[in-house]
């Protein structure tokens, strides 16, 4: 009968608010004595309703009861369902009795009213200046910089506000409290539990407004915007080149230290990039399951395959633009570009020696380290260089190589070539621009440069150019640009 007559006869010493029913005043009288009987058996944080703690529960459990019909967003609570469905109904029930103001939230007008009343019971403790509620005055907090009383006990980092502390001591303890309902995995953050859900639920809020592609990262979104405005941040110290991405950086940098952190426990080979591993150990998984059909000649997978079928074909599509030399492959291109820029981004980090190609520095590394990996099988000599161990191994098989000109017999092989010219003084190659004569096919075509301006070799200090590869080379040993360079601004 009470509901209908309106009758409170449980009323609150302390504050005069009155109840239908003693119960509830019993859960009123908490407000004031602090008591939180309810504690969360994963966290340890105390409530004074047990609603409050079911309600709670959800966090770790990721529970989500209540399900709004008109965006299938999902709640913990039924209170924040509520104040949800007023978003889709533009329904602001509480109403301001003094400017007839309207809210979505009762908080929200619990705080509006404080405006009236001039109450400014929040105040700075560094200048005094005070303020209607506490979120303006944490707002304020901020101006003053070097203010974080909130001290963590094991790493003496501080924080500006206690909510941020106890975040940060999730580190330490290794609590995660936040749980995916559906897979079981744990975050210490409810942020990150709320972008891992997007695994499942397929979302993705951010939109490029260029193309329209979608992502459930804000991080993807912008690397992907850099696409579009070309911005490159992340730079390398110690050749320049720049990228988009930070971890594109963190791999090139492997570059120039040699590091190949990711290495195969079946044949040790190590790699720069974790995928590249990835990929090789799929060739131990499977047989060689990938066959040329002209040479039969197996393969651990289609791209080796492709690259093999290539060179059956003799097809060199990819053409260097400086001197017309065409390559197979676009890397043996990319490897060739740095003889004309000068480029050598692989470094020795013995000595600081560059090189053009990661292989030329590993062969370089073994003078430091002292490594021979060529072994003879016949007398178990080791040597540096494969094409020492090639040469080595012509003494064992008694068998000289014949000159086709001669009875000479030689055993290199490069002696055999063309022995008779250089003997005899022969020069029987004909440049068809002028009267020269050349021994060898090689001097023939060095020397028909001379007669075209083409200079191919470009220094990438100065940017002039050079029809030679050796005369680019002694000019930047010679540093001939940078004098050049520091004697006019002397004068």
């Amino acid at each position: 009968m009470r509901i209908h007559n309106g009758e409170k006869p449980f009323t609150c010493q302390q504050c005069g608010k009155s109840y239908t029913e003693k119960g509830n005043l019993n859960v009123h009288m908490r407000i004031h004595t602090g008591e939180k009987p309810y504690t969360c058996p994963e966290c340890g944080k105390s409530y004074s309703q047990k609603a409050a703690l079911t309600s709670h529960m959800r966090i770790h459990t990721g529970e989500r009861p209540y399900t709004c019909k008109l965006c299938g967003k999902c709640f913990i609570s039924e209170l924040s369902f509520r104040y949800h469905m007023n978003i889709h109904t533009g329904e602001k029930p509480f109403k301001c009795d003094q400017c007839e103001k309207s809210f979505a939230r009762k908080g929200s007008l619990t705080s509006h009213k404080t405006v009236h009343s001039k109450e400014n019971s929040f105040t700075c403790h560094r200048c005094g200046m005070s303020f209607t509620n506490m979120k303006r005055l944490n707002r304020h907090v901020t101006i003053h910089p070097g203010e974080k009383p909130f001290k963590c006990p094991q790493c003496e980092r501080s924080f500006r506000f206690n909510k941020y502390l106890k975040t940060h001591m999730r580190m330490h303890t290794g609590e995660k409290p936040f749980t995916c309902h559906l897979c079981g995995n744990s975050f210490s953050h409810k942020a990150s539990l709320k972008t891992h859900m997007r695994i499942h639920t397929g979302e993705k809020p951010y939109t490029c407004p260029r193309c329209g592609n979608n992502f459930a990262y804000k991080e993807s979104f912008d690397c992907h915007m850099r696409s579009h405005t070309g911005e490159t941040p992340f730079s390398c110290k110690l050749c320049g080149k720049s990228f988009s991405h930070k971890g594109n950086l963190r791999y090139h940098i492997r570059i120039h230290t040699g590091d190949k952190p990711f290495k195969c426990d079946q044949c040790g080979k190590s790699f720069r990039h974790k995928g590249t591993l990835n990929h090789h150990i799929r060739s131990h998984l499977r047989a060689n399951s990938f066959t040329c059909h002209q040479c039969r000649q197996n393969f651990a997978n289609r791209i080796d395959l492709k690259k093999h079928v290539i060179a059956h074909i003799g097809e060199k599509p990819f053409m260097c633009h400086h001197c017309g030399k065409s390559f197979t492959l676009k890397g043996n291109l990319k490897t060739h570009l740095r003889i004309h820029t000068g480029e050598k981004p692989f470094a020795c980090h013995h000595c600081r020696k560059t090189f053009r190609s990661a292989g030329n520095l590993q062969t370089h590394i073994r003078l430091h380290t002292g490594e021979r990996p060529f072994t003879c099988l016949k007398c178990e000599k080791c040597f540096t260089y494969q094409r020492d161990l090639k040469r080595h191994l012509q003494s064992h098989s008694g068998k000289d190589l014949q000159s086709s000109e001669c009875d000479k017999r030689f055993r290199k092989r490069s002696n055999v070539k063309n022995p008779l010219p250089i003997r005899s003084g022969g020069r029987r190659f004909n440049c068809d621009q002028c009267d020269d004569k050349c021994i060898l096919p090689s001097h023939l075509k060095t020397h028909l440069k001379s007669h075209v301006d083409v200079r191919p070799y470009l220094c990438s200090s100065c940017r002039k150019r050079f029809k030679w590869l050796s005369n680019l080379k002694w000019h930047q040993k010679l540093r001939i640009c940078v004098k050049l360079r520091l004697r006019s601004r002397h004068t």
